[in-house]
């Protein structure tokens, strides 16, 4: 193990900071603590707003693709976090099963039928606003 090169006057402290020109910017250094008083203000738990941040560049995606880039099990996914965040309209089917195509030729030449197709679901633009909130809360663009 190399020696120490902290002063003997630091050896009792509790905490000893280092010096600015190692660490610039800390962002997330009160990540916890601000997370615990942005879901609660916002009645939105962990998990959610977790998800949410998963989704927020994406503009659709199915059951199957969360379940896999997320590593949650696909049930545990849709019951746990996609269909709460859709009955509190955070998110919102973008293509459901019945959609219609908006050209014919593509509506008739598709291989998917109603017994494989996947409904894609979306973030709504409360749950966006939601998400840029959050962000706005590390004040990352001083």
């Amino acid at each position: 193990m190399p020696k120490s090169t902290v002063k003997k006057s630091k050896l009792f402290r509790e905490v000893s900071f280092l010096n600015k020109r190692y660490v610039n910017n800390n962002y997330f250094k009160d990540l916890r603590s601000k997370r615990l008083m942005f879901c609660e203000s916002n009645e939105i738990s962990y998990s959610h707003l977790e998800f949410l941040l998963w989704a927020y560049d994406k503009e659709f995606w199915t059951i199957h693709f969360a379940s896999s880039e997320y590593g949650i099990n696909k049930n545990n996914i849709a019951d746990r976090i996609i269909y709460p965040l859709l009955k509190d309209e955070l998110v919102y089917k973008h293509f459901d099963k019945l959609t219609q195509a908006d050209d014919p030729d593509a509506y008739m030449f598709r291989n998917e039928t109603k017994f494989n197709y996947r409904v894609r679901y979306g973030i709504t633009q409360k749950a966006r606003l939601l998400v840029q909130r959050f962000y706005a809360m590390f004040d990352v663009y001083e």
